[in-house]
């Protein structure tokens, strides 16, 4: 009887670890659908009461994205080296934990790259002397 259970309880197991780590993806894909949803049904409504599309959609925000791209990845090098690490203090053979460390890293290698370039390359942003009351102040 019991070597008939074992696989049903590893199975059970199984289903439920699946489970619980699908729940979030589900959720977020949910509140996603939903979201974009309600905002159709404001372009749509809009639409018929005649407002032209560039009010409906503010500009997005110019910023300095360059922080951002570096931001990530510093943390995605710093969570693959980690995983890296943990790697050599709990197992000693498998290299499944080090090969995810490689690609988190790497992925936060790009990252970096990423916002290296975007530093770079990105228009330097100007202050005006009108909105500057230290430079209004000297002249």
């Amino acid at each position: 009887m019991r070597f008939l259970l074992e696989p049903l309880v590893g199975g059970l197991t199984a289903l439920i670890v699946f489970i619980a780590l699908s729940t979030p993806l589900i959720v977020v894909g949910m509140i996603y659908y939903y979201k974009k949803r309600l905002e159709h049904k404001q372009i749509m409504a809009a639409i018929e009461k005649g407002t032209p599309l560039s009010e409906l959609r503010p500009p997005k925000p110019v910023g300095l994205l360059w922080i951002k791209y570096l931001t990530m990845g510093i943390a995605l090098l710093i969570i693959g080296i980690g995983f890296g690490l943990m790697r050599l203090n709990i197992c000693t053979s498998g290299g499944t934990m080090l090969f995810i460390a490689f690609v988190i890293a790497a992925i936060g290698i790009a990252w970096l790259i990423r916002g290296l370039l975007y530093r770079k390359y990105q228009p330097q942003i100007q202050p005006s002397s009108k909105n500057n009351p230290v430079e209004n102040k000297l002249t």
